[in-house]
């Protein structure tokens, strides 16, 4: 179980680094924004590009920063049996929606934007907007961001198996991780 807590430990790192660039993309995305603002109104003068890069960074954070804030605990989950049980129910029923709803979903997203995303790389596609953007590379964030779904996802079922085996603290799944409660 020590190799795969090492890889599970691995994989928090890689999603923790990117969602430093998801956090700097919402800092980008806002300056982006008050300058697109200030343009306009003081100068009359703007560009789509301002407003396509806007949501096209708004993207990034998302696509992202999901894996990071999966890792945290911070995602929704819908509380209807969840709240009411223990730490080793809770683990059991991370492990089965892992399973049958978290996997199955994410891999199958990724089955779909990866052909997506490459027909758009390789066609050059550009917004049809004047002034528009190249949007392939907001495209390639689709498998970029659910691959590294699939990961942190590898990442949480390892944590738990581990946690179910008595190998991990059931309460503190990762190390920045806020307790189950």
């Amino acid at each position: 179980m020590g190799r795969f807590l090492a890889l599970s430990h691995a994989i928090d790192r890689l999603n923790g680094g990117v969602s430093v660039i998801a956090s700097w993309l919402v800092l980008f995305s806002c300056m982006i924004s008050a300058g697109n603002a200030f343009s306009r109104y003081m100068f009359n003068a703007s560009s789509n590009a301002w407003l396509e890069i806007q949501w096209q960074m708004f993207a990034g954070i998302f696509l992202l920063g999901a894996p990071y804030v999966f890792k945290m605990n911070e995602h929704v989950r819908v509380d209807l049996f969840y709240g009411s049980r223990n730490d080793r129910q809770k683990l059991w029923i991370d492990v089965f929606g892992l399973i049958f709803f978290y996997f199955p979903a994410v891999i199958f997203i990724l089955y779909l934007a990866w052909p997506f995303a490459i027909s758009s790389v390789y066609s050059g596609e550009t917004s049809s907007n004047a002034g528009g953007l190249i949007l392939w590379p907001v495209k390639m964030l689709l498998p970029i961001g659910f691959f590294l779904m699939v990961l942190q996802g590898v990442s949480e079922m390892i944590k738990r198996i581990a946690a179910l085996r008595g190998e991990a603290p059931a309460g503190e799944i990762a190390a920045y991780e806020k307790p189950l409660q």
